[in-house]
């Protein structure tokens, strides 16, 4: 049975207990005209008495297949359109524009991989989880601006994914890998982490790949990437900065290098101890540290169970689960669900 047959009973199913089809569409994340199109789809051809948007100047049959059979020739088949087209206006000879190259390429299932070279990789990195602190850290480093123009100070920053909490931070007047190595140190051994135990999950930035870096993260544990160019793969440290940047008393310029770490010691001190975070279930990064959400997360667990218990007609399902993530995954992929899941 395909996903389109399995959302249109679905849906017949709710319309025959009294449910619109729009909210069962609106539950599926389905639009109503896509349903109603499956539904009937005799009635998907074009209805009007002449197509007005039909091109005219379209290349004929035998035009096309000449560009096949440029396209596969020995000469060009491990060339791309852009290379082909200005070699054969060089001869003289003109097809087709690129982009129509293009186009015809891509409906007879011919943009592959034309080339002898290894076709690029779009690998997801793996999965890492952590399920108790000092497992897994993510880093960055961001600009803070100050009052002279084109003159900025550094932000170091570690978190413990576990937890969220920033477990090292320091503000520099450069960015380098010998300042992060000893940054990395300095909290390792704060931590008391033992060596091989951890891993530091960073972007491809020079300090992160820096001799002085890497030798100093070997001691500990391993690295983990960022792949080039993908926002989210550092998703940890960028949210961190967000929150950090975002606050209300945040300076928009720092007068000096003293008052930048005198702000960043109270943000670290309210992050850590005060700022209730949403992926570890409204609780403080140090009170999951110290295993205290346990005992917080079941008190409200039991208001909720009284509340509903005295006034059952205001809950028309389950009380808030209040739950706690016994992990934190790095580089977790999302999976798609199914009809069943959505419905269920």
């Amino acid at each position: 049975m395909t996903e389109r047959t399995e959302v249109l009973n679905f849906v017949t199913e709710a319309k025959r207990q009294k449910v619109r089809v729009r909210s069962a569409c609106n539950f599926l994340g389905l639009c109503t005209r896509t349903f109603m199109r499956w539904k009937n789809p005799d009635n998907n051809a074009d209805g009007r008495a002449e197509n007005k948007f039909s091109a005219t100047n379209r290349l004929t049959t035998s035009e096309r297949q000449a560009v096949l059979d440029v396209a596969c020739s020995a000469e060009f088949r491990d060339k791309s359109p852009t290379q082909i087209v200005p070699i054969l206006a060089e001869k003289g000879q003109y097809l087709a524009s690129e982009s129509t190259f293009f186009r015809i390429l891509h409906a007879d299932g011919l943009m592959t991989h034309r080339s002898k070279s290894k076709a690029p990789e779009r690998k997801r990195p793996d999965a890492i989880e952590a399920t108790a602190p000092n497992q897994v850290w993510s880093w960055d480093i961001s600009y803070l601006l100050t009052n002279a123009r084109g003159v900025y100070f550094y932000l170091y920053v570690i978190l413990d994914i576990w937890d969220r909490s920033i477990v090292g931070w320091s503000i520099e007047e450069q960015e380098s890998g010998a300042l992060a190595a000893s940054l990395l140190e300095k909290t390792c051994k704060a931590q008391g982490i033992a060596r091989g135990s951890l891993t530091v999950h960073q972007d491809n930035g020079a300090p992160m790949v820096s001799s002085e870096f890497l030798t100093m993260l070997t001691r500990y544990g391993k690295a983990s990437y960022s792949r080039p160019g993908v926002s989210d793969d550092n998703a940890f440290s960028e949210s961190h900065f967000r929150t950090l940047k975002y606050r209300p008393n945040y300076p928009d310029l720092f007068d000096s290098i003293d008052d930048a770490r005198s702000w960043m010691t109270n943000f670290a001190t309210w992050y850590n101890t005060e700022h209730r975070h949403s992926g570890i279930g409204f609780v403080t990064p140090s009170e999951r540290r110290r295993g205290l959400d346990i005992e917080i997360l079941a008190r409200r667990r039991a208001t909720y169970a009284r509340a509903k218990a005295s006034n059952p007609t205001r809950w028309s399902g389950k009380i808030r689960a209040w739950s706690r993530p016994e992990k934190v995954t790095l580089n977790a992929r999302r999976e798609k669900n199914t009809v069943q899941e959505r419905a269920a």
